[in-house]
């Protein structure tokens, strides 16, 4: 495979014949000799130049204290709910606690009040033989 590159010419105002332009130099209006001899004659396109890049300008230090105040104060408020979340569950713990302790309490109450077990224990009462003396009644 053989690879021709086309040599541009334009011609001189005072001879037709064409003339060798460097690469760079040439007008607005080309004409190129191919390999073959044929002439071909155009407008040169010029690549596009892309935009140079601009620098970003480097973040400031108040957005980063402004995002870093930001974050902290999330922080501090998660803690905070936390911390609320645990208060309210270990106070609900102790309200469990001393309820279980007094239903305990109140069954053993019960226990020994209505128990007609085989010991007498405790102070027995008997209204008939009361001398009852706010009302004057003597039995």
């Amino acid at each position: 495979m053989e690879l021709h590159h086309p040599i541009p010419i334009t011609t001189h105002p005072h001879t037709h014949a064409p003339v060798l332009v460097q690469p760079g130099t040439a007008s607005a209006v080309q004409s190129i000799v191919l390999p073959d001899g044929r002439v071909v004659t155009g407008y040169a396109i010029n690549p596009a130049q892309p935009e140079p890049l601009t620098a970003k300008p480097p973040v400031s230090r108040t957005a980063v204290n402004v995002a870093l105040g930001g974050v902290g104060f999330l922080a501090v408020c998660g803690g905070l709910l936390l911390l609320t979340s645990f208060i309210a569950a270990l106070t609900a713990f102790i309200t469990q606690l001393i309820t279980l302790a007094a239903v305990i309490f109140g069954g053993w109450i019960a226990v020994q009040i209505f128990s007609t077990g085989g010991r007498q224990g405790g102070t027995t009462f008997n209204i008939r033989k009361a001398v009852i003396k706010r009302n004057h009644f003597h039995g």
